[in-house]
């Protein structure tokens, strides 16, 4: 089964290039997956409906309990014949619907067998994180295909409404699942199914949740605005999505778990009601519309509504109803697309009111859409027939709510009749007044997959038996009632006949009277649910403005107050209502008098920013508060982090620097006394009670230190640093995660800084600069671009930097510049050492990116940006991708011994070295190093150099005194 998902996901990774290839044949090979699929579900068959069931399943989170486990049984032997025969004929139909030189068609391709694949995932899931995974693949995948023309706005409309309203019944799916999982125990599907958790609120709330997901994805009132506006997607999308796969996805999972959860209170209200308001609105909805497919789509919600009445009506015999109808549905509504595509393929209009005289241009394709409607309006000897029987008998005898959900059922069946004759009129009947349309011919292999899909239809009515058993192996896990209902063509005259016969009547009836039919239902139309849902996401954009607006009043410290304060509010009415400190014993003042003194050094440089005015004294100032608990680190003996305190203090200082030299000397606002005297409390009082609290924390300890724990495994791994095994071992998993946050957080930073992309404009080398670009203003006789003494023959002496010479004479210091030459290379030789040291000393990636990012800050301080240039002519992107690249190539090769960062270590003999050891945590490391240093050097280069570049770009000429080295 795997092996069978795997390949429809491997042949879509490279169906573009095939498609670039061969054109549409491609869709012929890559029909072979769901082609190959479906015959191994037929091959299963035999055992399933003898209750036999296939499965396999490997530990992949073991820790959570998650298992990447797949199940085939009776509902899910269904569900896949469905997914993946069907989705190989609607392929093979894609060979002629299609051009070679349709826009995007291998894309189109790729993703449609992408999404065969991951609705194969999701019946055949018995997990429910697993289930959900593959849930959200299908919307992702919808998504792609609804959006397929996305040249046109309705397409990109109906695509992000599909995906919002799926995604966010998906995510309350998920929140349920959850709970379940919690509950039950185990988030196995089959074992919460078989041994249900016992009722419960939460387990209410659970099913309430789960339910939503399902409705939404099944298009179900009132999430089913948007399934007719898929319609805009391409015909094979909507003859598979939504007709056999996608939608009977919230259908399958109500079936799947309505044995286990049917007694639960909301489960049938919520269900019947809401299935049967459904059926009725969306048939009433399909009587006035003049698009064959808005027809078909409307049909569609409202036979799913049918559906769920039946899937969760939590009976034996409503079960099996619900299962014959699954199939019967998708038999005969997936045809009817397919003709719609073909009469829109050959005419160029699928509106109903200028179709004429199809029947006899198209005659083959009427006899299919003939059959397809006959049991699509449950007549018999259709499929449709004999489960709309089985289910009239099964709401038959049930309770007074399922009498009631059969009454309304009745009166969706007659508009079922209605649109069916009304579908069928449009698409091939003469209509008075208008010319017949004319139309080309239609080949085999275009009308091939409809034709087999209204085949089956017909020849599985008088052949409903053959599904008996299969059916019955999953309507057996009900309570068992004395007269199961068993599937048949005929059986008999009896009341559900009756009910049958009023329905054809009375669709009937309603087809002969459409066009006040059609007056009736436009005076009386709600608004539609497009509209609705326009109306309220306008709503929200201006309530999200309005409200943005009064509480983004662009001033950072009353950000910093409102949070300060809300923190604060917070933190008393904990301390006052729990009382945490009895019990907590007096903190003591210091372990040594110097960290008194640090403290005090710290605390006075922190008070001191309160009244400062200058952006720059507040830099210096608040830089002296980190250099201080760096101290306190040295102090207390935390070697690695005072080393990363210091590095990270240095670079955001200089980064401030940077900043604010292109900013007002003094802050702009107004520091008038009261809002000083509002400020200075609101900060000490956040100080003190963030201080309170950690000493509450830390006086209230009651279980031992883990990092006598943490020493102890450090050491058995033949390590002694134990911060850098930490970050790089035990939590790797944090490391790995926080470093994609950092390469985010600074591509976000530096592309909102500049407009133009990210890779024009990257500084020149120093001697690739035009000559008109050379300061020869700036040269004395005699002398070359840095002032020093000419060789001969004029020939220019030796410079100290690279590009030095680019700064103006006033802005240049010889000191600087010869201090830069002499630790620049020693600093990066320091970075590495602290990289590779790592395991048993103070250092690790992090602090090595960032010394090595401090020795490219000193060149661009002592040369300018073109220094930075010659000492960086890489991109910063290349190193932050090539870190998150190795990070990631290191976590996923532990794969290989079954575990994500599983880590290994390698000893030998070099010769040229020695005796050494390489392990799998110091790769790790090295991406951290890489990640980091491209974060600092893209962070220069767009505060620095960029910003140096903005400005001579501003000027006109080129401006070596704005250079960042002047400073």
């Amino acid at each position: 089964m795997t092996l069978l998902i795997a390949c429809h996901f491997v042949l879509a990774m490279i169906a573009s290039p095939l498609v670039g290839r061969v054109g549409t044949r491609a869709f012929l090979v890559l029909a072979l997956p769901p082609a190959a699929a479906a015959v191994w579900a037929a091959l299963q068959w035999t055992g399933a409906a003898d209750g036999e069931v296939a499965g396999s399943s490997w530990m992949w989170l073991p820790h959570y309990g998650v298992t990447f486990a797949l199940r085939l049984d009776s509902l899910s032997e269904l569900m896949v014949l469905l997914a993946a025969g069907i989705g190989a004929l609607v392929l093979l139909y894609c060979v002629r619907y299609f051009r070679d030189d349709s826009p995007q068609l291998g894309r189109f391709a790729g993703t449609l067998l992408a999404f065969t694949g991951a609705m194969l995932g999701l019946v055949l899931a018995d997990d429910l994180i697993l289930l959900y995974i593959f849930w959200e693949l299908t919307t992702v995948f919808s998504f792609l295909l609804i959006g397929h023309g996305s040249g046109l706005k309705q397409n990109r409309r109906s695509a992000l409404q599909a995906l919002t309203v799926t995604t966010l019944g998906g995510l309350s799916m998920l929140v349920g699942f959850l709970i379940l999982g919690q509950a039950s125990g185990t988030y196995r599907l089959s074992g919460i199914v078989a041994h249900p958790p016992e009722p419960s609120t939460a387990v209410s709330t659970a099913v309430v949740l789960v339910l939503c997901g399902a409705l939404s994805k099944s298009a179900i009132w009132p999430f089913s605005l948007w399934l007719p506006n898929a319609m805009a997607a391409p015909t094979p999308v909507s003859a598979y999505l939504h007709a056999a796969a996608m939608v009977k996805a919230g259908i399958y999972l109500i079936a799947r778990l309505a044995p286990a959860f049917a007694d639960a209170p909301p489960w049938r209200p919520m269900l019947l009601v809401l299935g049967s308001a459904t059926m009725l609105l969306g048939g009433w909805r399909a009587l006035r519309l003049g698009d064959l497919k808005l027809v078909l789509a409307y049909g569609t919600v409202s036979q799913l509504g049918f559906l769920t009445v039946l899937a969760g009506a939590g009976h034996r015999d409503t079960a099996l109803a619900a299962a014959v109808m699954i199939l019967a549905h998708a038999l005969f509504k997936a045809p009817l697309f397919l003709v719609t595509g073909i009469i829109d393929h050959a005419t160029g209009t699928r509106d109903l009111r200028r179709l004429s005289g199809l029947r006899r241009a198209m005659p083959q394709v009427c006899a299919v859409a003939v059959v397809a409607g006959l049991s699509m309006a449950a007549l018999p000897p259709m499929i449709g027939f004999a489960a709309k029987e089985a289910a009239f008998e099964a709401l038959l005898h049930g309770d007074t709510a399922d009498h009631w959900a059969l009454a309304a059922i009745v009166v969706g069946s007659a508009l079922t009749t209605a649109y069916t004759l009304r579908y069928l009129w449009g698409a091939f009947a003469r209509k008075p007044g208008l010319a017949d349309t004319p139309a080309h011919r239609v080949g085999p292999l275009f009308l091939g997959p409809p034709a087999v899909l209204a085949a089956c239809s017909l020849v599985l009515g008088p052949g409903v038996s053959w599904t008996d058993h299969l059916f019955a192996d999953y309507a057996a896990a009900f309570p068992a009632v004395d007269h199961p209902y068993h599937l048949s063509i005929w059986h008999g005259v009896g009341v559900a006949l009756i009910l049958s016969a009023a329905a054809w009547a009375a669709g009937a009836l309603l087809f002969v009277v459409r066009d006040r039919v059609t007056v009736v239902s436009k005076r009386v139309a709600w608004p539609t649910a497009d509209r609705v849902f326009g109306r309220i996401l306008l709503g929200l954009e201006r309530t999200a403005l309005q409200i943005t607006g009064f509480v983004q009043r662009g001033s950072l410290s009353i950000y910093l107050a409102t949070t300060m304060l809300v923190v604060l509010a917070g933190q008393i009415a904990v301390v006052a209502v729990d009382r945490p400190w009895h019990g907590v014993p007096a903190p003591r003042l210091w372990d040594t008098p110097v960290q008194g003194g640090v403290a005090l050094l710290t605390s006075a440089a922190a008070l001191l920013c309160l009244g400062v005015r200058r952006r720059m004294k507040a830099v210096v100032l608040s830089g002296l508060t980190g250099y201080g608990a760096a101290l306190l680190f040295v102090v207390q003996g935390a070697p690695d982090l005072a080393l990363t305190q210091f590095c990270v203090e240095t670079v955001s200082m200089i980064v401030f620097v940077l900043v604010l030299r292109r900013m007002p000397v003094l802050f702009e606002e107004n520091f008038t006394r009261w809002r000083r005297a509002v400020r200075v409390p609101v900060a000490l009082a956040g100080a003190a009670a963030v201080a309170v609290v950690v000493w509450i924390m830390a006086g209230a300890r009651t279980a031992a230190p883990a990092g006598a724990a943490m020493v102890e495994e450090t050491a058995h791994h033949g390590l002694k640093d134990v911060v850098a095994t930490i970050l790089v071992d035990l939590r790797a998993w944090d490391t790995m995660g926080e470093s994609a946050v950092l390469a985010t957080a600074a591509i976000g930073v530096t592309s909102l800084i500049y407009l133009h992309r990210r890779t024009d404009g990257d500084e020149p080398h120093a001697r690739e600069l035009a000559a008109d670009e050379a300061p020869t203003a700036w040269v004395l006789p005699g002398r070359d671009l840095a002032g020093l003494p000419q060789g001969d023959e004029g020939a220019p002496g030796r410079t100290w930097l690279a590009a030095g010479s680019t700064l103006a004479p006033e802005h240049r210091s010889v000191v600087f510049e010869v201090v830069a030459r002499l630790v620049y290379h020693p600093i990066l030789v320091l970075s590495v050492y602290l990289l590779f040291c790592a395991e048993n000393t103070p250092g690790g990636g992090f602090v090595g990116g960032l010394v090595a990012g401090v020795a490219f800050i000193i060149r661009y301080l002592a040369g300018g940006r073109f220094e930075l240039a010659e000492a960086a002519p890489f991109g910063p992107g290349l190193l932050t991708g090539a870190g998150l690249f190795v990070s990631t190539g290191v976590a996923l090769g532990g794969l290989a011994d079954g575990t994500v960062l599983h880590g290994w270590t390698y000893y030998g003999h070099w010769p040229p070295f020695g005796e050494i050891h390489l392990s799998t945590s110091v790769l790790f490391d090295c991406g951290v190093y890489l990640l980091v240093l491209g974060v600092v050097l893209d962070i220069v280069r767009a505060l620095g150099s960029k910003i140096d570049r903005q400005v001579e770009r501003k000027a006109g000429r080129p401006a070596p005194h704005h250079e960042g080295g002047g400073a």
